[in-house]
């Protein structure tokens, strides 16, 4: 399951990050149900993609095989700030507050 606490502190400050050019997205390797009952209870207005074959949590090196439950692949905790080409800019792996995201996306 996806981090509520982080997804929450994102959508607190979802108007900062906005205001400094970040378009909020976030990816589970949970299922799009999951995703959507998460959304729905967490009142996240920002996307919440679904990654249930983990084909980007990949890409990015994250996986945690047999990490969630169930013993289901599950995503890291890390955030990237991407630029319109997609070129990564920023990133850092572990939970941080989303006042830290804000900051480092206006730095860019």
């Amino acid at each position: 399951m996806a981090c509520t606490s982080e997804l929450r502190g994102i959508q607190r400050n979802l108007a900062s990050l906005e205001a400094a050019g970040v378009r909020a997205v976030a990816i589970s390797a949970d299922t799009n149900d999951e995703s959507r009952e998460l959304c729905r209870k967490a009142n996240l207005t920002f996307p919440l993609l679904s990654d249930r074959k983990a084909e980007v949590i990949r890409s990015y090196d994250l996986l945690v095989p047999n990490g969630g439950q169930d013993s289901r692949d599950v995503s890291g905790i890390a955030e990237f700030l991407l630029d319109s080409s997609g070129k990564v800019r920023w990133r850092h792996f572990g939970e941080t507050n989303a006042e830290r995201f804000v900051e480092e996306a206006k730095k860019l």
